[in-house]
């Protein structure tokens, strides 16, 4: 389980996150859903150490983040995937390459991780892609790279920071249904940033509505689109015209 317990961090002057609680129910996608800035990114990396509180603490399987040891901290990490906006992946390795990285530094035999390896970027529907490299692809391929390196650890959660930005909405619609397969197939827990709504509705089983840093409504898709609250419902219509900015 994934705690947030009255979470606040903030960039200068600015503050991004304040007193931010939330449970992250297990085996269920969560979506972290909001106006641009309003600290949902910022509330992801939290969970695998990437950032430090500034106030309040963030539990993971009952372990303090913030308070574990380096050598704690990279243990915990291995039963984390993080799907980064960018995809994140490294120009000079070849596709198999970067979704075999953690792999190695597991200790696993070459065979054992060409065979995950394909697993894994077979159940992306990249199979055969794994001697090309990164910038021979398009983006949405090198989102499911990402998504196909974070599975290969075969973690129990998966955190996915605005999986489908960026992308048309026939390949945003392929990667929402990748996300809801690996969530399948693997048992993982899922906690995704995203403020595409159409994205958000098809793969949450609970949503977490994010305004000025703090959670500010919560439910299923259907209590969501219910909801009477001013701002969510503004949200929902599209009326996010970029306000914000900054830090997600």
């Amino acid at each position: 389980m994934i705690e947030f317990q009255r979470l606040s961090k903030r960039f200068g002057e600015r503050p991004v996150l304040q007193d931010f609680t939330l449970t992250i129910p297990e085996g269920q996608t969560t979506v972290l859903m909001g106006f641009s800035g309003t600290g949902k990114s910022v509330a992801l990396k939290h969970i695998v150490g990437l950032l430090e509180p500034d106030a309040g603490r963030v539990l993971v399987d009952g372990l303090v983040v913030n308070e574990l040891s380096y050598d704690d901290l990279m243990r915990l990490r291995t039963s984390i995937g993080f799907v980064f906006q960018f995809s994140a992946l490294f120009d000079s390795l070849s596709v198999a390459e970067n979704v075999g990285l953690g792999l190695c530094r597991r200790g696993l035999d070459a065979e054992a991780i060409r065979q995950r390896v394909e697993e894994c970027l077979a159940l992306v529907d990249l199979h055969g892609t794994g001697e090309r490299y990164p910038p021979e692809l398009s983006g949405g391929m090198r989102k499911r790279v990402g998504i196909a390196r974070a599975i290969a650890l075969r973690p129990r959660y998966i955190l996915y920071d605005e999986p489908t930005t960026g992308l048309d909405p026939v390949t945003a619609g392929a990667v929402d249904e990748l996300m809801i397969r690996a969530r399948h197939e693997l048992g993982a827990t899922s906690v995704v940033v995203t403020h595409d709504v159409q994205s958000a509705f098809r793969i949450a089983d609970r949503i977490a509505f994010l305004y000025e840093g703090k959670v500010r409504a919560t439910g299923t898709t259907r209590e969501i689109r219910a909801s009477e609250d001013a701002m969510v419902r503004e949200f929902l219509a599209g009326a996010d015209h970029g306000r914000g900015g900054g830090h997600e």
